[in-house]
């Protein structure tokens, strides 16, 4: 657990408020509760998301190293971050956000391959597994979950564009794995989806 001499603060953002942008860094965040999406966005101002934060894990950590940022941070649900500063970490601290790190590098590369080495149908079966496990997910009366994502995120998040990820999705629910509704997919049957994501 990170002492509390290295905190300099514990803020509070609403869904959609920009935590971090572009450019210098000074600062390494954590996540308390709710999620954060890393993003960056290419020339044509098309989104792509890099990854989500989930409570526990750390952001900013460009700030460790001196490093410019090059990507922004933005609350996805209502979001508590505590503000860290690198200069007092103890080699305790030290040694938990270089296991984040570890961990965050992992899962870069497992996106790297979903990107490259499957088709699109098995990365949005993966993307809504990974929701799943986010606070964008509740359960609904008869045990399902239910996943509040927008076409357009979910296209940032498994590269690619809205149209072609709903016709995927529309796919998915006819083969009865999601149902989709405006701004939410529910996971009806979460094994097919593994076995899919699999493919």
């Amino acid at each position: 657990m990170l002492l509390e001499k290295t905190f300099v603060d514990t803020i509070t953002y609403r869904p959609g408020s920009v935590i971090l942008y572009p450019g210098v860094s000074d600062m390494l965040y954590r996540l308390q509760s709710g999620l954060v999406r890393v993003h960056t966005m290419d020339d044509d101002g098309n989104g792509l998301t890099l990854r989500y934060v989930k409570p526990g894990e750390f952001f900013g950590e460009e700030a460790l190293a001196g490093f410019d940022r090059t990507y922004f941070a933005e609350a996805v649900t209502d979001s508590t971050v505590d503000v860290i500063n690198p200069a007092l970490l103890s080699p305790e601290d030290n040694l938990e956000v270089s296991t984040h790190l570890v961990r965050i590098l992992g899962r870069a590369y497992e996106s790297i391959y979903r990107l490259v080495g499957k088709r699109l149908k098995s990365r949005i079966a993966s993307e809504l597994l990974e929701l799943g496990q986010t606070a964008l997910a509740t359960p609904t009366a008869d045990g399902a979950i239910m996943i509040y994502a927008t076409h357009d995120e979910l296209a940032a998040a498994v590269g690619s564009v809205r149209e072609t990820v709903t016709k995927v999705v529309g796919e998915l629910a006819r083969e009865g794995v999601i149902s989709a509704g405006y701004g939410k997919i529910t996971l009806k049957n979460p094994e097919a989806l593994k076995v899919i994501a699999q493919q």
